[in-house]
């Protein structure tokens, strides 16, 4: 065994598809890893995975009520433990794991997803970002082992605040032995992911009505999920939006091959989106499906070295149906954004990336 790893995550685990990717190649590598996340009241049990997993209960289940509880209920069990590396993820588990390390003098890493104190949520509200800023000030430079998902906000947090991060990209595992399904008879978009503030849903559901020949699934669940599916009923959609709930892994990764494009249409309302690299973005190239994204500067990067996307400048419903009906317009560029998406699946993808995570926890000094 090299050494044993205790992750932290705010979620049920069963739809993390990144901490899954993680903890099974470490635990590939030899090393004993645990995910920690947490029990929700509709929680499916927890799928098999190689390594070991933990949800800790709650009585509240949101809001700043369920952040204090949790942190003291994680920073609890993390005391007893056995473990050689802390591993926080995001600043919403940083303190509990920090605290920890400290008192038992062990290494600790953190594993920054997103600019969390520039998501949207956060960026509305400002006393709550001043706390999470303050937090991340503290917190973030006692930590000398860091990672994130992309080469900007690598950049931004590295010099924001003090310790090197390094990259390791939010990639899927290859699709080596995918059975291609045949896209819809129906033009189909994809939304695949939380259905969370900032994501564009409400401009995307709108734009449909101008866009009566064309289907839209959102595969999915999150804080909009009830607001969308009124602003669904409100604009009489029932039959081209389709909520597909969450859907574990496997399931997903059949249905996204059978739609016609793939949306990732972040709003510009805080610097975490725009500087992000979404892990729906390679999950769209690596089934060889091309999609729709913002002109941010990580998607311009991606698609300036492969091009495998339909870039748009700027989020609005009209932008978004001129853009949808330009693509579906034009059978011959989507065919080669399909065949540009196959090309790069074989450079984007876990089974490479997983050797910078190796090499990044072997320098670990326990």
């Amino acid at each position: 065994m090299k050494g044993r790893i205790c992750f932290s995550v705010t979620n049920d685990l069963n739809y993390d598809q990144r901490m899954i990717r993680i903890c099974t190649s470490l635990a590939k590598q030899g090393y004993e890893v645990l995910l920690v996340g947490r029990q929700k009241q509709n929680s499916p049990p927890l799928a098999k995975h190689p390594f070991k997993q933990k949800r800790l209960r709650c009585w509240f289940q949101s809001g700043a009520a369920f952040y204090i509880e949790y942190n003291v209920r994680l920073f609890l069990f993390l005391l007893w433990v056995p473990v050689d590396i802390y591993c926080a993820i995001d600043l919403d588990t940083i303190l509990p794991n920090l605290l920890a390390s400290k008192l038992r003098s062990k290494a600790r890493v953190y594993d920054a997803h997103e600019y969390f104190t520039e998501v949207p949520e956060v960026v509305r509200r400002p006393s709550i970002q001043q706390i999470w800023t303050r937090i991340g000030n503290w917190a973030i430079p006692q930590f000398r082992y860091c990672y994130t998902v992309g080469d900007a906000l690598a950049k931004i947090m590295s010099k924001k605040y003090g310790p090197t991060f390094q990259v390791i990209r939010n990639v899927p595992v290859r699709s080596q032995n995918l059975i291609e399904q045949p896209p819809t008879s129906t033009f189909t978009l994809l939304y695949q992911g939380v259905l969370n503030e900032g994501r564009g849903l409400e401009v995307l559901i709108r734009a449909m009505k101008a866009l009566p020949e064309v289907e839209l699934w959102l595969a999915g669940e999150g804080d909009l999920s009830q607001v969308l599916r009124g602003l669904t009923t409100d604009l009489q959609l029932h039959q081209q939006v389709k909520f597909m709930g969450y859907l574990d892994p496997e399931e997903l990764r059949k249905l996204t091959p059978q739609a016609h494009l793939g949306l990732n249409l972040l709003e510009n309302t805080g610097l975490s989106y725009y500087y992000s690299l979404a892990n729906k973005t390679f999950d769209y190239i690596q089934a060889g499906l091309p999609s729709l994204q913002m002109d941010f500067p990580e998607y311009r990067a991606l698609q300036e070295k492969y091009e495998v996307f339909h870039l748009l400048k700027n989020l609005s419903v009209p932008s978004v149906v001129e853009a949808i009906n330009k693509i579906r317009s034009s059978p011959d560029h989507l065919s080669t954004l399909k065949t540009n998406c196959q090309k790069a699946s074989l450079a984007l993808n876990w089974e490479k990336e997983e050797k910078k995570l190796w090499q990044f926890y072997a320098q670990i000094a326990y």
